[in-house]
């Protein structure tokens, strides 16, 4: 099994990375901050404008660690990348299925299931815990049409209606989400989804956190040599990452939804650690931040039993063995692509 090892984040706005022998060096205002090496990581994320050396992203690509760039407000603005991994025909097999609506849906399909299946044990454990503060006949309610839901997409293989069906469940799953937050009720409310920009303090955690996803679900993909920009469900876009938006589908909710809500009803975040800006987007402040993203290092080191490998396995590497499992089945390795099933 691969080893989890940590993705380096730089939230100084003015730092400027280089390379420094086997190691990362960080500078600001013409002074070296630190450094980090290069051995340790897995993935370096930067919230800097200055940008890094030809030299160091040189380095990161031989040595296989992505380098993904962020705006100070946490926009995604571009990945460098190495060389491919991985042989040339399984990325010719991806980009055959991909052309393919047909075969693309047999796919995506199973993506949806995943996450479908994800949110309704959400809404099934809501409703175990927490059922005398929650509307429990609705949960209920909507967890019983999910239910039915999947029994459609099993028996569908056509990719606009297996998209129809995705945006639909995604309504009802979102139209409870606001009861999952369980505390600082008045800071925290959510209305719906809303981004480019997010506009309340809940939109602005979600795509915080499914930006930080979609790097890691792209790395993933990226190892096991398949091509995080061409999807089977998410259509192709210069400079998306549309495989990697598609994987990410069954983890949103048990991996990104439950740790915003962790964060605030914890009270690990509050109404203090956001800004407005003129435009009405909302974000984070720099300290809440750097609390954030020690959070999420730390969450991706929790331990899980992968529940189709049953192996013991960090939170931070279910990307992973999903990018392997898929490319398994592109190569005719498995019968058919086995989703994220979380119990």
């Amino acid at each position: 099994m691969k080893k989890l090892l940590n993705t380096l984040f730089v939230t100084t706005p003015n730092a400027y990375l280089f390379l420094d022998g086997g190691n990362i060096g960080i500078r600001a205002d013409e002074q070296v901050l630190g450094k980090v090496p290069l051995l340790n990581l897995e993935g370096v994320v930067t919230f800097g404008r200055s940008g890094a050396s030809p030299a160091l992203m040189s380095e990161c690509m031989q040595h296989s660690i992505p380098m993904t760039f962020l705006s100070p407000q946490g926009k995604f603005l571009g990945r460098v990348i190495g060389i491919s991994k991985g042989n040339v025909v399984l990325r010719k097999r991806q980009y055959h299925i991909a052309e393919n609506l047909t075969a693309s849906s047999l796919i995506a399909r199973n993506f949806i299931i995943g996450k479908i299946y994800n949110q309704r044990w959400m809404l099934e454990r809501a409703t175990r815990d927490h059922g005398l503060v929650i509307d429990t006949p609705r949960f209920k309610s909507v967890s019983s049409q999910f239910k039915e839901v999947t029994k459609q997409i099993i028996q569908c293989v056509d990719l606009e209606t297996i998209r129809g069906i995705e945006g639909n469940a995604a309504t009802q799953y979102y139209s409870l989400f606001d009861q999952l937050i369980l505390q600082q009720k008045d800071n925290f409310q959510f209305h719906g989804r809303n981004r480019r920009p997010p506009l309340d303090n809940v939109n602005a955690l979600l795509s915080f956190t499914y930006t930080l996803l979609a790097h890691d679900t792209a790395a993933a993909l990226e190892t096991v040599g398949l091509d995080a920009y061409v999807g089977f469900m998410h259509q192709d876009r210069p400079g998306r990452i549309s495989l990697a938006l598609d994987l990410m589908e069954e983890l949103r909710g048990v991996y990104a939804d439950r740790f915003v809500l962790r964060l605030i009803n914890k009270r690990i975040v509050s109404a203090k650690d956001f800004q407005k800006k003129e435009n009405g987007a909302v974000l984070l402040r720099d300290e809440a931040r750097k609390r954030f993203l020690t959070e999420w290092q730390a969450r991706k080191q929790d331990t899980i039993v992968h529940p189709y490998l049953n192996e013991k396995i960090a939170w931070g590497l279910v990307p992973y063995c999903q990018a392997l499992l898929l490319a398994r089945y592109l190569r005719g390795d498995l019968d058919a692509y086995p989703p994220f099933l979380w119990k």
